[in-house]
């Protein structure tokens, strides 16, 4: 063994002391007994299901904007991502737009029937009933004749309560039975961005609870300094990296979503849907001081990390997985008990003039139809780096939430570009020094001092550089079975256990950032690799070196699929994965048989299938399955004996043929118009019709019917428009691909798909980002063009494992 060299570049030496909590730990006032019985309980320092500290992780869904027939599948990926619970709104504008038509609740519309899915799936729900929802649902989901009635909608007006009552019965009957203890509905939100009227929240709960709409956890929305009934409710915050409701021109610099990329214990976030703050339907203007810590008796917990984001005509949002991935993780570095995303799976509306417009009297206008939210999964079921990124921090939470949630952070009222979460005998030191826009330093030099109960522990040995643009969760005295990884310049991913007992924790390597792991003096570390992979693309090896008194480091561990540390201890055996980013984002954790598989595929998905099985759906060539500990792997030939399955995938290659012809030409576009200052009004529907290019495009050889297949045009415009066997779909430009879903429901050999591009120039008063931005400073004079096309087909294969 050998000193570790002493570093020459400058050095930070940063101290931190294990919170601890401040006060004993008290019960919260729910669940209330009136809603039945429930294993579920609350503190004010985490939730527990039968016994267990539980962290639950939401993904919002809209089943009344996806296909009735993409629901299970949906729900599947959710799941497969990480997802654990399902929350929706019930935009009651969808289900009776008329006064005096009974409510439908049939095809799209059948929320119980989302409801048992989800349970088949294992999923739970949150019910958001609203009656107001936002959702950029029009009238934020209240039906024409209920803003048009003779009443203060939103307030205990009675004549407005009577309405209510009526349309919470109508959903009670639907969905009484799902309520029931025991049952997948596990909690309830009661309205949403409502600031100055707790009363209300308290009898629309009321009103809920007697026509049988219950559930173990009332809910929220408390950010922008909401007014809500104190122990009624549980409080949920949210955070978004941008926001389509600013003006054209303001600066996101000047908003807070900046605050979102760092660890703090200030939950609230004042700047969502702050432009309807002040509007007389929501709530009187706030003072954005009003911003606060969570109520003590709840713990910290969200509903709305912004899985990506819409795009209003005047101000284009083209949301980055990173950006989704940062935010998610600095909200669990600073203590979330519940992590909850919106969206999570994006949507199309259900029909035409339901979206928030200028024309109903909000401040935006978004697409009619287009609810994709660039969210992790999309509109036609696209996974985006955003699903990948998050579903490593959820199969963290699967394998070590019941620790993370009775751990306190030290994030205070400071933002900071670190936090522990620790109980005071072991915890995760959170780092992240990612933000769009406006880029953060890289920590150079840095050494982390974690001060426990019983003993301090330096992260790492020796200073290292975090690059900016990183984010990162290293433990720190973790226990693996008998024997102990002190600490890791890693995150952690999952851990699995082999067949024969021993555990297997898998890290992840951050981009530029050098794995060190840290062992107690008397363990006996070895590594396992193929001569294939033993030096890495560096062509440096694994090194163990002294470190703290006490303390052995395997120094410069080199990322790889098929290299394995084995750790024996006095007392037993485990054994550590380390895998790069790009093996981290291809890895899927699902359970088959009741065993934790570890996979790595280029599949688009894996997921359990029913049945027990395992499916890919992609267009993957294979699939490497780690069934039990790799000792020695043969990288040329991964077989069962060296812990690995290979499973080659082979489908019928699908190359359609693509044809892109310009019917006509796009005219001058429409004086624009300004109807809410600094905010333009999108093109109406007659502009567009008449004054875009219209394009044909024409694909044959298509797949089989059925075969989800899309087509991604690659354009410039202003806004598109397009039409396939009788579907509708729109688009305001932000830069980004655009997924036409063009799947087909028979063998035809032709499908045509019309296309409207309404022309963009430079004075077209919208924002975009930078990269559409780019596009349209390349441009001369109106522009309106289909640059490339091209089509994906997703095939599904299903297989088992013994």
């Amino acid at each position: 063994m050998t000193a570790a060299p002493a570093s020459t570049s400058p050095q930070t030496l940063v101290r931190l002391r294990a919170a601890g909590w401040p006060q004993p730990e008290r019960a919260a006032s729910m669940p209330d007994a009136r809603d039945g019985a429930t294993t579920i309980t609350v503190t004010d320092r985490c939730l527990s299901r039968d016994g267990v500290p539980w962290v639950p992780v939401t993904g919002e869904m809209h089943y009344s904007r996806v296909p009735r027939h993409r629901w299970a599948e949906t729900l599947r990926l959710m799941r497969a991502g990480g997802i654990t619970v399902v929350a929706t709104y019930l935009p009651w504008i969808h289900h009776q737009p008329e006064r005096g038509t009974a409510p439908r609740f049939d095809d799209g519309l059948d929320v119980a029937e989302l409801v048992r899915l989800a349970a088949a799936e294992g999923l739970d729900v949150v019910l958001r009933v609203g009656p107001w929802c936002h959702g950029e649902v029009r009238n934020g989901g209240l039906p024409d004749w209920v803003v048009a009635a003779p009443y203060t909608e939103r307030t205990d007006d009675p004549a407005y309560l009577e309405d209510v009552r009526t349309w919470f019965g109508h959903l009670g009957d639907q969905l009484r039975d799902w309520c029931e203890p025991g049952g997948p509905v596990v909690g309830v939100q009661v309205e949403n961005e409502i600031y100055d009227q707790p009363d209300h929240i308290s009898t629309l709960k009321q009103i809920a609870r007697e026509v049988g709409i219950r559930a173990p956890l009332w809910t929220a929305t408390a950010w922008g300094g909401a007014d809500i009934p104190v122990g009624d409710v549980f409080p949920m915050y949210g955070g978004y990296q941008d926001g389509f409701w600013l003006d054209t021109h303001d600066r996101w610099e000047d908003h807070g979503f900046a605050g979102q990329f760092s660890f703090s214990d200030q939950w609230d976030a004042p700047e969502i849907g702050a432009d309807l703050a002040g509007d007389s339907r929501t709530a009187p203007v706030l003072d954005a001081s009003a911003a606060a810590a969570p109520r003590p008796e709840f713990p910290p917990a969200t509903c709305e990390l912004g899985g990506g984001m819409a795009s209003a005509y005047h101000r284009r949002i083209d949301a980055q997985g990173r950006d989704t991935a940062a935010i998610a993780h600095c909200k669990a570095g600073s203590g979330s008990v519940w992590q909850g995303y919106y969206m999570y799976a994006g949507g199309t509306n259900p029909g035409p003039d339901l979206q928030e417009s200028h024309a109903t009297g909000y401040p935006n206008d978004l697409p009619e139809l287009n609810y994709d939210f660039r969210a992790p999964v999309g509109a036609h079921l696209q996974l985006r780096e955003s699903f990948h990124r998050l579903r490593g921090q959820h199969a963290f939470l699967a394998a070590y939430g019941s620790r993370l949630a009775q751990m306190p952070s030290t994030a205070g009222s400071s933002p900071a570009q670190w936090a522990l979460r620790s109980d005071g005998r072991s915890g995760f030191l959170y780092l992240s020094t990612h933000r769009p826009y406006a880029s953060l330093p890289g920590l150079d030099g840095t050494r982390f001092e974690v001060d426990l109960d019983e003993q301090t522990v330096r992260v790492p040995h020796v200073p290292v550089d975090v690059p900016s643009g990183a984010t990162a969760a290293w433990p720190v005295m973790l226990d693996l079975g008998e024997t102990m990884l002190r600490w890791a310049t890693a995150t952690v991913l999952t851990r699995l256990d082999t067949p024969q007992g021993e555990p297997l924790l898998v890290l992840t390597a951050a981009p530029g950032v050098p794995v060190h792991l840290g062992f107690p003096a008397d363990h006996e570390v070895t590594v396992e690799r193929t001569g294939a992979e033993s030096a890495g693309a560096g062509g440096r090896a694994a090194v163990l070196v002294d470190g703290d008194p006490g303390e052995s480091v395997l120094k410069d561990v080199v990322p790889s699929a098929t290299t394995v540390v084995r750790v024996d201890g006095p007392q037993g055996r485990a054994r550590i994965l380390v895998l790069s980013e790009e093996d981290a984002l291809r890895a899927w954790t699902p359970t088959v048989d009741g065993r934790l598989r570890l996979v790595l595929t280029d599949a688009e998905a894996v997921y359990e299938a029913p049945g027990g099985e395992t499916a890919a759906g992609d267009t993957a060539t294979g699939l490497r399955v780690l069934t039990s500990c790799p000792a020695s792997v043969d990288v040329l030939g991964i077989d069962a004996g060296a812990g690995y399955e290979r499973h080659d995938v082979a489908h019928d290659v699908v190359e359609p043929r693509i044809t892109v012809e310009l019917v006509r030409a796009a005219r001058e576009p429409a004086p624009a118009v300004v109807t809410v200052p600094d905010r333009a009004s999108a093109p109406t529907a007659s502009d567009v019709e008449e004054r875009s290019a219209r394009y044909r495009v024409t694909v044959t050889g298509l797949a089989r019917a059925g075969e989800r297949s899309l087509l991604r045009l690659d354009l410039v415009g202003d806004v598109a428009r397009s039409t396939f066997d009788g579907r509708a779909e729109d688009l305001f430009w932000n830069g980004a691909e655009w997924d036409v879903d063009i799947t087909p429901t028979t063998d035809a050999e032709e499908r045509v798909v019309d296309v409207l591009v309404y022309p963009i120039t430079d004075q077209t008063p919208v924002r975009l980002p930078e990269r559409a931005e780019h596009a349209r400073s390349l441009t001369t004079g109106p522009t309106a063009e289909i640059q490339s096309a091209e089509v994906l087909t997703f095939r599904t294969t299903t297989l088992s494992f013994p």
